[in-house]
């Protein structure tokens, strides 16, 4: 397993301990020119869901993928939150910005791997 596999392995279980919603990977990789190498999107309940979900993937990531975020925007809207892993961005949601920004169909040549809720 690559170290961006086991990352976005790591993030996943970050988001799913929080009870995060619509998981989705989109694997950038075969595509050329990409600004990384995957990327990791949820959708949460409220700003305070949002900030649980950065909280459990920095802690799960940093433990489990001796990885940390090298930046994390959005915090203080928590409409839409990014961090930068690198190789690997999560963009974390509430639901109506997810709609409106929509950002799986933007990326409609890469993989697309849906992750089912575990509520």
């Amino acid at each position: 397993m690559s170290s961006t596999d086991l990352l976005v392995e790591k993030i996943v279980k970050g988001m799913q301990e929080k009870k995060a919603h619509d998981i989705t990977i989109v694997d950038l990789s075969p595509i050329e020119d990409t600004i990384c190498r995957a990327f990791v999107i949820c959708t949460g309940n409220s700003p305070s869901h949002l900030q649980a979900l950065v909280d459990s993937v920095e802690e799960v990531a940093r433990k489990e993928a001796q990885s940390k975020p090298t930046a994390v925007d959005g915090l203080r809207q928590s409409l839409w939150v990014a961090m930068d892993y690198g190789d690997v961005i999560v963009h974390m949601f509430l639901p109506e910005t997810r709609q409106f920004y929509d950002l799986e169909h933007l990326w409609a040549d890469a993989m697309i791997t849906e992750i089912e809720d575990l509520d």
